[in-house]
């Protein structure tokens, strides 16, 4: 009697698990992940937003819904074309089930359309023009970590307020440097202030010297730099080069990483404010983390490293959770669901694709202040989500 039970027992296991992996197509999870790898932006995203997409894949054991996970990368070079043409052989021939990072706005914008066309998931980490969850949203988008419009009501708002009330913007000539510096264009007018002017540089750019003194040239208190990774750290040492702060101009970075800022040096960039979705050292979560990271690159996690990691282990969580790795499911249970981990506690995700947690404002240490490496940042302010990236009555997302 207890063999023909241990034998229907073990019949009812097989079956559902027979059952489970029906739901998932091919008997495998795929996630097809593309990223800067040797470019402007690998420091900040790169091999280490790699490292944090398998550190998702093995913390949930390397298997959901009964079948394996496998993620498969490759390097975009920034350029749209290269990024929709793998996604597109990713989608069509690999059947891999999900996209993830994405960094450089034109990439993920470009990913946007074979993923609507295909009906695949995409998780932007790295990416951050506001368009993305706006003009340019899918219904199986999600724009996880940060954006533009979160960048300008941190960074943007805080420099204003401190009387930064005249700007002139050194932008990135493409998507993101453009949508970077309409946003904070409207935050600063907005609160009375003025745009003088801006230049616009080549992306990527190594000699921002003719940038930086036209900048100087403008009169403006703030010079806004709306670009990120190298150029920025680039703008920053020639900036420093011609005195432009001891000069008595200020600048404002207004999308800098922690990586950046290692890059640079305290010497270099104490002082500078900046926003950021994620911080190492915010608490023992964070820290934890961060450190079993940092065991396997060399370095702290950027915000778009820490982001890759949440993004897929929660996208993992909704496909272990339904049995299914159909979009319109996974998408649903997302949507569903706060999120709560060590990188967004209750974060949400709209229908516009938003995913609405708290940002916040950060000031970088000086040499005296910091305690040790990697102990860079003062947290001055929690910028509540909703503050930071807007209602979704203000998004013009027409899928919301």
């Amino acid at each position: 009697m207890k063999t023909l039970k241990t034998l229907a027992l073990g019949a009812s296991t097989l079956a559902m698990a027979a059952s489970a992996s029906a739901e998932i197509s091919d008997g495998v999870v795929k996630i097809g992940l593309l990223t800067d790898m040797s470019g402007t932006y690998s420091d900040l995203a790169g091999p280490g937003a790699v490292e944090a997409a398998k550190m998702a894949i093995e913390d949930i054991g390397g298997t959901v819904a009964g079948v394996p996970v496998e993620l498969v990368t490759a390097d975009h070079q920034n350029k749209a074309d290269i990024a929709a043409n793998k996604a597109r052989e990713w989608g069509e021939n690999e059947q891999v089930d999900a996209f993830a990072e994405l960094v450089t706005t034109s990439t993920a914008m470009a990913v946007f359309e074979i993923a609507k066309q295909q009906n695949k998931v995409v998780l932007v980490s790295g990416a951050a023009s506001s368009p993305l969850t706006n003009d340019a949203c899918i219904p199986s988008g999600i724009h996880y970590t940060y954006s533009t419009t979160a960048l300008a009501n941190g960074t943007g708002k805080a420099v204003v307020a401190e009387g930064g009330d005249t700007w002139y913007f050194l932008t990135a000539d493409y998507a993101f440097g453009q949508a970077l510096e309409a946003d904070v264009t409207k935050v600063v007018e907005a609160a009375g202030g003025k745009v003088l002017g801006s230049i616009r540089h080549p992306f990527p750019a190594s000699d921002f010297s003719s940038f930086v003194l036209q900048a100087q040239g403008s009169g403006a208190k703030v010079i806004g730099l709306a670009n990120a990774g190298a150029d920025t750290t680039n703008a920053i040492k020639a900036a420093n080069e011609f005195g432009l702060v001891a000069a008595g101009q200020s600048l404002a970075a207004l999308l800098m990483f922690i990586t950046d800022v290692h890059a640079l040096g305290l010497e270099t960039a104490q002082g500078i404010q900046l926003t950021t979705g994620f911080y190492w050292d915010m608490d023992d979560e964070t820290r934890a983390w961060s450190e079993k990271f940092m065991e396997r690159t060399g370095s702290m996690p950027s915000m778009v490293q820490a982001g890759v990691y949440s993004s897929v282990s929660f996208y993992l969580k909704a496909i272990e959770a339904t049995g299914s790795d159909d979009t319109d499911t996974v998408m649903e249970w997302m949507r569903d669901r706060p999120i709560d981990d060590f990188f967004a506690k209750g974060g949400v995700i709209r229908s516009d694709g938003r995913m609405v947690h708290d940002m916040y404002l950060a000031r970088v240490k000086s040499p005296a202040e910091s305690k040790g490496p990697w102990d860079y940042y003062d947290i001055v302010r929690t910028i509540p989500g909703e503050e930071a990236y807007g209602t979704l009555e203000e998004s013009t997302c027409p899928t919301k």
